[in-house]
């Protein structure tokens, strides 16, 4: 397996580990990885093909892409996941790894 192919797993199993009803942000994706790119994080999840739970990890602000906005919110909210306006609400449903 190459670096890159490493790399991807390491980000793979990392949105894997979260659990329902938390999120995780790319850039905290990127952290768990060993990288501060929180695009590649987006991209690893893009190629993936939708085999983890990819619906779990917003943007810091904790709001998501428009093209993902009505899937991922729904995802989110039938996981229990609560949301003050468009964003979840990160203080009550960021995971903290544990």
């Amino acid at each position: 397996m190459g670096e890159s192919e490493g790399f991807a797993e390491r980000i793979l199993d990392c949105v894997e580990s979260i659990p329902p009803g938390r999120v995780l942000s790319y850039k905290d994706v990127a952290e768990y990885a060993g990288t501060r790119s929180a695009r590649v994080v987006g991209r690893v999840l893009a190629l993936d093909g939708g085999s983890v739970p990819w619906h779990r990890v917003v943007k810091s602000d904790g709001t998501f892409a428009s093209h993902l906005f009505t899937e991922q919110r729904q995802r989110l909210l039938s996981e229990g996941v609560g949301f003050v306006g468009a964003k979840v609400d990160l203080a009550r449903f960021r995971w903290d790894g544990r």
